[in-house]
């Protein structure tokens, strides 16, 4: 990735933390985004959060349909990775970096993994790649996190590529958005955001 297009994406950790990432805030509901599938662009529908704002509660579901929601992980920071779909070659990278990151943070710190892939197909690519670390949600049953988060994507059903971190206050302190859905997000900047906002030493 060049220099050039990560600065598109977010912004130096020397910046505050409301600075850390691209504002969604400029895209309004069902608006024309600049994320593309291919060569097109898509449209995000959804509210659009805030960074440092309270973050929205959401229900998704578990591999069992057990409902799922941010309010259960209160008091802790939770770090989201969203991808269109866990059985697919980028989303399959992604989904297996984060679980490999989660033996490195603190027990204060939930990491997730929520694309709109049925609970049946969730756990069947967990199983055959053992990705047993992170929680890995369904939104396939309300959308309720794609469009709490302005995250669905218009005509398609799946969730733009994102990685956002709610703080231990319940606020969104982070959000990268990711260009285009075939590209990978910035791991590296993700996780020393994560460690800026936790207060670990990166």
């Amino acid at each position: 990735m060049s220099s050039n297009l990560i600065k598109t994406i977010v912004f130096s950790l020397a910046l505050s933390p409301a600075a850390w990432a691209v504002d969604l805030n400029a895209q309004l509901p069902s608006r024309l985004s600049e994320v593309k599938a291919g060569n097109k662009a898509v449209e995000l529908q959804g509210h659009q959060v805030q960074l440092q704002q309270q973050a929205p509660d959401f229900q998704v579901v578990d591999e069992k349909f057990k409902t799922i929601k941010l309010s259960d992980f209160k008091g802790k920071t939770v770090l989201i990775s969203v991808v269109p779909s866990v059985d697919t070659g980028i989303c399959s990278l992604q989904t297996k970096r984060f679980n490999q990151e989660v033996s490195k943070v603190s027990d204060n710190v939930v990491m997730m993994t929520i694309s709109t892939d049925l609970p049946f197909a969730q756990k069947r690519y967990c199983a055959q790649e053992k990705v047993d670390q992170l929680l890995v949600l369904s939104d396939a049953v309300w959308r309720d996190f794609g469009s709490n988060y302005g995250l669905l994507i218009k005509d398609m059903g799946i969730l733009a590529r994102a990685v956002l971190i709610i703080d231990a206050k319940g606020n969104l302190a982070y959000q990268q958005l990711v260009p285009a859905l075939a590209q990978e997000p910035d791991y590296a900047h993700s996780m020393a955001a994560l460690a800026q906002i936790t207060g670990k030493k990166s």
